[in-house]
């Protein structure tokens, strides 16, 4: 990683006047407007004539449109965030040529985040004081924290969440983020639910369940919300609190995953981790609601990203890898183990803490897998004469 070369976005709130915020709700609706028409332009030409419409075509697509009677109020608000929605199309249907998306769906007033990009032509910034093109007055920002010194925002990107607080986001390049000194500790983790995260430490780190925490206020606030007219100022107020509940729950997590996955990264050069799909698991109805609180999709990009900043290693094990099943000691496979069941002890006489002992296992896997490149799959057979690639490395460095 070269230093100087990081790109952070910092995130702030603001509280915009009424007339900043009438500006930008017309600039969300135009965002949005532009970038379904385009959505819809293209489908046609792509399902009727195979025809690929590039980025210039769709930017004179909209040339045009601000010339009609029916689109001229596209020209009452900036055109670099309605030229930004083209190139977030453009990145989509990219995707989806080369496999790596789904066709891009249509934006919905109600469903989509609202929000807008500007690039260094659209806004200012001296001083400590944001200005947004179309704009008289700066933002009123809530410096939470400062910008890294000397730095100047590349893109700013204001968006309202369904609670509607407002928030600006600045990329900036920040030469504060170096890697860490080097390490010689490795750790595996083993992620739960009644446990977030057990390490082969024999840390239990216990899951805040900030979800259940709040259920019972969330419930209310909908049963409210169930009882009001639908298309009423009293439902739309209600709608607002069912929000502000989501959003307490989303940001204590949020907060307490940064303050988690950072810890780890400073202590440890090599995290281990499982390569779960999440998606999958969601389907399963009884555990849904606790997987998604638990958000380990979000633990493991928070590592991931925080990995490449400091220089740290980040492995990612196959996730049919029997860590559960497979004893640390001798390497036997278990035939069986149903989750109701929480220590086990093998044959060959080590008792084991079901989580503790997967995440040795996770961590000799990882291990492995950067040593030597073996797979991270043990042998199937439960013979103990040669132990598998996963136990060529000792758990010594922990």
């Amino acid at each position: 990683m070269k230093t100087g070369l990081v790109k952070r976005a910092f995130k702030y709130r603001f509280h915009p006047t009424n007339e900043q915020a009438a500006e930008l709700s017309r600039t969300f609706g135009c965002v949005r407007k532009v970038y379904n028409l385009v959505l819809e332009a293209r489908t046609v030409a792509w399902f009727q004539r195979q025809e690929r419409v590039n980025y210039n075509a769709t930017s004179a697509m909209l040339t045009q449109w601000k010339k009609t009677e029916e689109l001229a109020f596209l020209c009452e608000v900036s055109s670099v965030p309605l030229q930004q929605t083209l190139r977030h199309l453009q990145g989509a249907f990219s995707n989806f040529f080369e496999g790596r998306a789904k066709y891009p769906r249509f934006k919905s007033k109600k469903r989509n985040r609202r929000c807008a990009e500007y690039t260094r032509s659209a806004f200012t910034y001296r001083d400590g004081a944001l200005t947004l093109a179309k704009m008289k007055s700066p933002l009123a920002i809530v410096w939470s924290r400062p910008l890294p010194e000397g730095a100047e925002p590349s893109t700013v990107t204001v968006s309202q969440d369904s609670a509607g607080r407002w928030f600006v986001s600045m990329l900036c390049e920040d030469a504060s983020v170096r890697p860490l000194p080097a390490l010689d500790t490795a750790v595996g983790i083993d992620a739960g639910i009644t446990t977030l995260a057990t390490l082969s430490t024999g840390e239990k780190i216990t899951n805040p369940r900030h979800e259940r925490r709040d259920r019972t206020r969330l419930a209310r606030a909908q049963r409210v919300l169930a009882k009001k007219e639908k298309g009423s100022r009293n439902r739309d107020k209600a709608r607002i609190k069912v929000a502000k509940v989501h959003a307490r729950i989303a940001d204590r997590r949020r907060d307490f995953l940064h303050q988690l996955t950072t810890r780890l990264v400073r202590e440890n050069q090599t995290i281990v981790i499982e390569d779960l799909t999440v998606r999958n698991m969601v389907k399963n109805k009884s555990l849904a609601r606790a997987i998604s609180d638990a958000a380990w999709t979000d633990m493991r990009s928070m590592l991931e990203y925080k990995c490449a900043w400091y220089g740290r290693n980040l492995v990612a094990i196959d996730r049919w890898f029997p860590s559960t099943r497979l004893c640390s000691a001798c390497g036997t496979v278990e035939d069986k183990l149903p989750l109701n069941v929480r220590e086990w002890t093998c044959g060959c006489g080590a008792r084991h803490d079901r989580d503790v002992n997967a995440a040795c296992n996770i961590l000799a896997a990882g291990l492995a897998v950067t040593a030597c490149g073996a797979g991270v799959r043990p042998q199937r057979e439960s013979s103990r004469t040669g132990q598998p690639a996963a136990k060529q490395e000792p758990l010594t460095a922990k």
